[in-house]
């Protein structure tokens, strides 16, 4: 039999009394509320607001909530509004005294530390609405059990970034999920953690309102529930009641979040928390505290095109549901029939989280999701998910190389083992020999694809550089400029911000020889290995000079003895670029001016400077891959030009034009192609032979003038990858079709601290693998080169310190 609620209260005078404390007039007056509901046969909740306890309340309080599950009380539900005295580790057994019956917790961990926080995600509760807005999660790593819980609300959560690989494990009954004004961004992380959600209906990333009435959600059934919840405690919007397709009632937190007061704890709860440990592994962040979450101040890094798209108030008008979809479908199109559907109504977005600024945001979420049925306060029509189906099938691909389906690796290995000896009844072994290299190639991309399939989280992992630069000093490096060794999968060399040349093996992390700086203080911009003479590279600085080294004869610490003295050529000033053509003869120089020299490497010798090749000055120079005397260069007067030697350079053979400065250009491994990268992802890739325009990336802007974007192939010429010193993604791009694989990005260390992709190059022997220079705009911190890893999945892999240069450096270079 059930212990009613005057037993209880009874039973808690008692142990109050054992205490020899007097009882909380808080809990009293709730229990005693708790007495008229039940008289009046409603529902009968206890509401324990955290805020009116204190330590010396925890264990009579939690003698109390043990007994709920047994008694009379139908609901508890736990709230902290604003500062509390009651410490973190008392706030835990408190939540986790209630079973069945805990309905609500509403709480600011700002309050309660880091601790309780982690806490809290790993071992989960047993509540129904979990609200923690303005919450300090990091990386969101709610791996306890969360069986019970249907709603989570994380809204003003201004650290939060993204999502472990493993989080959302244990909620296979939450239905609704509210992440307004968060730091998250990427699309393919995000869809792959809440694709874990079997049971998420409704998932919100901003909050959509008709423009005539910005009170009121689209979702117009959605109405305040009063049951539940005291008067007294309803101030601040707690529930909403939405009506799920099989008509039972889901109590949800309040849409208006506009309406909210997101400031109502205590500002003195900041100097506590700015002692609290923030590293780049951790999952929370109490490094710092934002009382004001407005769009801009959320993202202090948001680059200057983004202004005209935020006012003061955060609110974004966009006539179709996707605000950033440039394709809309002409009436006469078979899609038509969405633009009537959409017409008549307009909406205003309040608190968005970046990933809405991202291209075919609407689109792309609710493909990926097939269960959603409300996005952002909007409905998912019918025909709204075969126009996203429509559009992400235009432009993302879902797994590598176009393929449609997952398949394991096991699978695709047993196929491959089957097919090894098959019957050569009555079959030429030219044919053969054609069928099974084509197989092998096949087998090779399914394989990729499976890896990728199964690894939305890439492996990052920071290059650590260990080894002495002399007898008695270990130090750390400031890379400004690196290229993999063309022959040697294991090697790599990386230039300084101080003038060091350092080559490493990037496998083992030691370093295999250095050169410190020569002279005055200079950057390394020009690196350039030679391939018929794999020991020997081109290293060129800021300051003019250009050396060609021999790695063997190369010191290990900058003390050493050169066997063979570096061969030093004429000085190129403000040096950006250096290139070596394919037969290692001749190598090539530009930099902060109009001109290109010509140089022989056997003899040492600068052969010819041409002069006012462009109208600006020329930031890239590269040979082709095959041809010795081919070479194109791009110039930030928006022209990219291809050159021939053998026709003494005084005229292009053609010249192709950017609508901005070209910040560099590339040949395909085959030298099809030419992919060049103008300023703020204009990426393009022209055919070599005329330099038509093959394919435009279609790349969003940011619209800064100084978002410097540079762009390489990977896994040969399959696919692209390109990234801009402004953000802090590195882009993936089928470079046959222009659809985006999938966005790696790059997390600083802390709140506030974003990093951004200063360079980056494919690994020339490991499909989808690449390596980034990414730098912090703190320039206190070092800028290190980070290795990706798209079919290893390992989220506990962190990068950690980055720093940007000046906006000048930025632009110079490849």
């Amino acid at each position: 039999m059930a212990t009613d609620i005057a037993t209880l209260e009874k039973r808690y005078f008692d142990v109050c009394k054992r205490q020899g404390i007097l009882p909380n007039k808080a809990i009293v007056a709730e229990l005693f509320k708790a007495k008229l509901k039940k008289a009046r046969h409603e529902v009968s909740s206890l509401v324990v607001l955290l805020d009116d306890l204190k330590d010396v309340d925890f264990y009579p309080l939690l003698n109390l909530l043990m007994e709920i599950d047994s008694s009379e009380i139908d609901a508890v539900d736990m709230i902290n509004r604003s500062s509390c005295a009651l410490s973190g580790e008392h706030v835990s057994p408190l939540l986790r005294a209630v079973n069945k019956k805990l309905r609500v917790v509403d709480i600011r961990d700002i309050s309660f530390g880091k601790d309780f926080l982690l806490d809290l995600s790993q071992r989960g509760l047993t509540c129904q609405v979990l609200n923690l807005r303005s919450s300090h999660f990091r990386k969101l790593n709610m791996v306890g059990k969360f069986v019970q819980m249907r709603i989570l609300n994380l809204d003003f959560s201004a650290s939060l970034t993204s999502f472990r690989e493993d989080c959302f494990t244990f909620m296979p009954n939450l239905k609704s999920l509210s992440l307004c004004e968060t730091r998250i961004a990427n699309l393919w992380t995000t869809s792959a953690a809440l694709s874990k959600l079997p049971s998420l209906v409704e998932l919100r990333f901003q909050n959509c309102l008709l423009c005539s009435d910005t009170r009121s959600s689209p979702v117009s059934s959605w109405n305040k529930v009063n049951e539940g919840i005291d008067s007294s405690h309803r101030d601040f919007g707690l529930y909403i009641e939405l009506p799920s397709l099989n008509g039972e009632a889901i109590p949800y937190l309040h849409s208006n979040v506009e309406d909210e007061d997101i400031n109502d704890y205590d500002a003195n709860h900041d100097v506590r928390s700015t002692t609290e440990d923030s590293s780049d592994d951790s999952e929370v962040d109490f490094s710092g505290h934002r009382q004001d979450f407005g769009l801009v101040e959320l993202l202090p890094d948001l680059p200057p095109g983004w202004n005209d798209l935020v006012d003061l108030q955060n609110e974004i008008s966009f006539g179709t549901l996707d605000m950033q979809d440039e394709d809309p479908f002409s009436p006469g199109s078979s899609n038509s029939r969405h633009m009537s559907y959409i017409a008549p109504k307009k909406y205003v977005s309040h608190h968005p989280s970046p990933i809405c600024y991202e291209k075919h945001y609407r689109d792309y979420m609710i493909a990926s999701l097939p269960n959603l049925k409300i996005l952002d306060n909007l409905h998912i029509q019918k025909v709204d998910r075969e126009i996203a189906n429509d559009i992400f099938r235009r432009h993302f691909e879902y797994l590598p190389y176009n393929m449609n389906n997952k398949e394991s690796v096991v699978s695709i290995l047993q196929k491959r083992e089957l097919r090894a000896n098959p019957t050569r009844t009555h079959t030429s072994k030219k044919k053969f020999s054609y069928a099974s290299r084509k197989a092998q190639h096949f087998y090779s991309r399914s394989l990729s694809a499976a890896k990728a399939g199964s690894s939305a989280w890439p492996t990052l992992h920071p290059l650590s550089i260990s080894g002495s630069v002399s007898r008695d000093e270990r130090r750390s490096f400031r890379p400004r400029q690196f290229e993999y060794h063309p022959l040697d999968s294991s090697l790599m060399v990386f230039g300084t911000l101080d003038g060091e040349v350092v080559v490493v093996n990037h496998e083992s992390e030691k370093i295999v020889s250095y050169i410190p700086s020569l002279g005055a203080m200079n950057s390394v911009l020009g690196l350039c290995w030679l391939k018929k003479y794999p020991s020997k590279l081109i290293a060129g600085s800021d300051n003019g000079s250009l050396r060609l080294y021999d790695i063997k004869s190369m010191p290990t610490i900058s003390r050493g003895i050169y066997r063979t003295p570096p061969v030093a050529f004429d000085e190129f000033d403000q040096l950006t670029s250096v290139h070596v053509n394919s037969t290692d003869e001749l190598f090539l120089a530009s930099g902060y001016s109009k001109h290109v020299a010509l140089y022989d490497i056997s003899s040492g010798r600068r052969l010819q400077v041409f002069a006012d090749m462009h109208r600006e000055h020329i930031n890239v120079v590269k040979f082709s891959n095959h041809s010795p005397s081919l070479f194109a260069t791009s110039s930030f007067d928006q022209d990219v030009k291809l050159w021939d030697l053998r026709q003494k350079p005084n005229q292009p053979c053609y010249t192709a034009s950017s609508s901005r400065g070209n910040v560099m250009v590339c040949f395909s491994p085959d030298d099809h192609y030419l992919l060049v990268s103008a300023i703020d992802n204009e990426v393009k890739q022209l055919l070599a032979v005329d330099g038509r325009l093959h394919l435009d990336f279609a790349i969003a802007s940011t619209g800064s003038s100084q978002n410097y974007t540079r762009s390489y192939y990977m896994n040969g010429r399959d696919y692209v990858i390109s990234g801009s010193c402004d953000e802090h993604v590195v882009r993936i791009c089928c470079a046959r079709t222009g659809r985006r694989l999938r966005d790696v990005s790059l997390e600083g260390k802390g709140s506030g601290t974003s990093m951004f992709v200063q360079s980056l190059r494919g690994d020339p022997f490991r499909d989808f693998n690449m390596s980034i220079l990414a730098a912090y705009i703190r320039p206190s911190s070092n800028s290190e080169i980070v290795k990706v890893n798209l079919l290893a999945s390992s989220d506990h892999d962190k990068v950690h310190s980055y720093p940007q240069q000046s906006h000048i450096i930025n632009g110079l270079g490849g």
